[in-house]
């Protein structure tokens, strides 16, 4: 008989989602894997042991974050070998999302093992569940590089994509980030949040610079911050598709006199009456001919 999901089986690894802010945002599944695994891997086992403790759970914490993810990595897989069952989590949120564990769950793959997701709370998908922007394709983006030139490389490679993006950045350097976004994508929507699912949980709605605004008006940002930016507009037409498409649709339409169409035309686009009169008689031999340019 094979083990259900819910099951907790020797040797193998558990991902482990846990709340981003409020510790009952946790789901059954997490807390019956978090009290039956042998080993508990945690980015800040302080923070860990709060939220075991809420919830009646004493484990095993070891530490495991950015400072000791590769020696560890090696250990745990060699637990896992041996036939331990571990369980990895992060501060807040989904492990490996911008925060360790991608080094254990690649080891542990390469090594043959059992790794199983146990889904829950993200940061970017709670944000963005609320942000009211396009959620219909988004990107991932997490921290931005913290140095001004590669950030703004990385925006530039951005600039362009349609989807919504998004940030996870410190309440230390959200403006910085926020500043350059406004110089090489402009100012666009927005929504910042701040503090989610805590007591001082806060959204910021509107354009960049009202959302830079608002932060400039307070001594210090406070919070772990995720800012979602809407994507780049659709592109507008160019002015001579646009122009020859107006020109056309008033041409076809004979309300008016060819010699009325291009003088309306020509004030409304800025162009010369002699550049549009010429197009005027382009769209009209193509017209009369049929569209190929040929006598019938």
């Amino acid at each position: 008989m094979t083990d259900l999901p819910n099951d907790i089986s020797p040797g193998t690894l558990y991902v482990v989602a846990t709340p981003i802010g409020n510790p009952d945002d946790i789901t059954l599944r997490a807390l019956k894997v978090l009290a039956e695994v042998e080993i508990i891997a945690a980015e800040d086992t302080r923070d860990t042991g709060r939220l075991l403790k809420h919830h009646g759970i004493t484990g095993r914490l070891i530490a495991y974050h950015d400072h000791n993810e590769k020696n560890r990595a090696t250990e745990l897989v060699q637990r896992l070998r041996a036939g331990a069952s571990v369980a990895v989590v992060s501060d807040a949120g989904t492990p490996t999302v911008s925060d360790p564990g991608y080094r254990l769950v690649t080891a542990a793959l390469e090594a043959g093992l059992r790794v199983v997701p146990v889904p829950g709370v993200s940061a970017a998908v709670t944000a963005l569940s609320v942000s009211g922007l396009a959620t219909d394709a988004f990107s991932f983006i997490g921290f931005a590089p913290r140095k001004t030139g590669p950030r703004r490389a990385l925006l530039q490679r951005l600039a362009q994509r349609s989807e919504t993006l998004i940030f996870y950045e410190s309440p230390r350097r959200v403006t910085a980030l926020i500043s350059d976004l406004m110089a090489v994508l402009g100012d666009r929507p927005a929504v910042l949040g701040r503090e989610m699912t805590k007591p001082y949980e806060e959204f910021l709605r509107g354009a960049l610079s009202v959302i830079q605004e608002a932060l400039a008006r307070r001594p210090m940002v406070r919070g772990e911050v995720t800012l979602l930016v809407a994507g780049a507009p659709e592109a507008a037409p160019p002015a001579d598709a646009m122009l020859e498409k107006t020109l056309t649709a008033a041409l076809e339409n004979r309300c008016n006199s060819t010699a009325d169409i291009v003088r309306d035309v020509a004030r409304r686009f800025g162009v010369p009456r002699k550049t549009v009169y010429a197009l005027a008689l382009k769209i009209r031999q193509e017209v009369d001919t049929g569209g190929d340019g040929s006598q019938p």
